[in-house]
């Protein structure tokens, strides 16, 4: 163990009991390198962070220039910050109205705290309405939405008047009423197990908090930025949002995230109090200048296409793998792919064995059937095949 690990485990707070310990050296593309210079083929994007790739010369030379020119010069919305400006205008000019107006914040969790503050002070209401299996961050208020039990019992009490429904099911959304503030969902369930809506099922919810006077809060921190091979997942089921969240490859490696919606509903901050929602380091301007510059990557290089057609090919060569007659379940949209198997213990052994072989993906206890990959949008055809290599030894070696 090196000097740098032992100083990791005694002084930074771990989240788990045995932590991957990758020492790393360099990130760049889709590979990860550590310290003795063997490296990873990152399958899993920093945990959706990362679509354009790690350490994207046009990103880094954004944070460089912004870097020279000024950090922090004061709290969120009050002075006039170029990267902010520019990224906010950019982004209203790719979403559909009324989506023009946007709240910077530091974090997935954080712009979910922003939406859920905004959509009860805006409607006056207080149920908040989400959905079983959904994850959508640690904080006290975002963690009340999440749909596992296990994580949310050591807290409680959490919010109150928080009704999960059944993920996908069309005949629970009556439960969706005058008294719900606001319907937060993921379009595709991450953490849940890549799950998928059914066909019209968020056209339906749309629909329905429509009826109702609730406000639909879409979670695309994971699924934003092309990860589903559309811009945003909601172009995919054809539901807008009233407020959409995002985070994670918002800030092309630099920490940002969001929530946005109409100039009517985010005017509900600035009055009766002022300041009703303030951050000091959201939409810092060398995040603001990186996510900018990741955003022309993907515009450019139209990565949410890209993203189509490699997903289909991961998929493929993921059902072609000798799977020991443990597959239950290959499915996904974009790059953005779920493995389902029928055994906790062998789901962890081929998470271990391929990081030991130099693949990193993930297994989560929020799902522990579920191995879930996401590479980056720039990763190429011959880094999917060794991927799908690595995938087969570890299958070989977990049987």
């Amino acid at each position: 163990m090196s000097e740098l690990e032992v100083l990791f485990r005694r002084h930074v707070a771990q989240t788990s009991a045995a932590p991957l310990g990758l020492e790393i050296a360099n990130a760049e593309g889709s590979t990860v390198t550590d310290r003795h210079g063997r490296t990873y083929l990152d399958f899993l994007s920093g945990m959706g962070v990362t679509n354009v790739g790690h350490g994207h010369p046009e990103v880094v030379a954004a944070v460089r220039e912004q870097a020279g020119r000024y950090l922090h010069a004061m709290v969120y919305g009050e002075y006039v910050e170029e990267p902010q400006v520019r990224l906010a205008a950019r982004l209203a000019a790719l979403l559909p109205a009324p989506l023009s107006m946007v709240y910077f914040v530091n974090s997935g969790a954080e712009a979910i705290e922003g939406a859920l503050k905004t959509a009860r002070k805006h409607t006056g209401r207080a149920k908040l309405v989400a959905f079983e299996g959904a994850f959508h961050g640690d904080t006290l208020g975002a963690l009340s939405l999440g749909g596992n039990a296990l994580y949310r019992d050591p807290f409680e009490p959490l919010l109150p008047r928080v009704e999960r429904l059944p993920f996908g099911d069309h005949g629970a959304l009556g439960a969706i009423d005058r008294e719900t503030a606001a319907v937060v969902i993921e379009p595709v369930q991450g953490e849940g197990g890549v799950r998928i809506p059914p066909a019209g099922y968020l056209r339906e919810v749309r629909r329905r908090a429509t009826e109702v006077g609730a406000l639909l809060v879409l979670d695309e921190v994971l699924t934003g930025f092309g990860r589903t091979g559309r811009r945003f997942a909601f172009e995919r089921f054809d539901a807008t949002p009233d407020l959409l969240v995002l985070a994670k490859a918002l800030g092309g490696g630099m920490p940002l995230g969001a929530f946005v919606a109409s100039p009517e509903i985010l005017a509900t901050l600035a009055s009766d109090p002022p300041l009703a929602h303030v951050t000091t380091f959201g939409g810092h301007p060398v995040s603001c200048a990186a996510g900018l510059a990741a955003l022309e990557v993907l515009e450019r290089g139209r990565l949410w296409e890209r993203a189509e057609v490699l997903g289909a090919m991961l998929q493929a060569g993921l059902r072609a793998l000798a799977w020991q007659g443990h597959l239950v379940d290959v499915r996904g949209v974009g790059l953005l792919v779920g493995l389902e198997l029928d055994d906790a213990g062998f789901t962890r052994r081929i998470a271990e064995r391929s990081f030991a072989h130099g693949l990193i993906l993930n297994w989560t206890l929020h799902r522990d059937r579920v191995i879930r990959l996401a590479p980056p949008l720039v990763i190429g055809e011959a880094e999917i095949e060794c991927g799908l290599a690595i995938l087969a030894r570890a299958i070989e070696e977990s049987a």
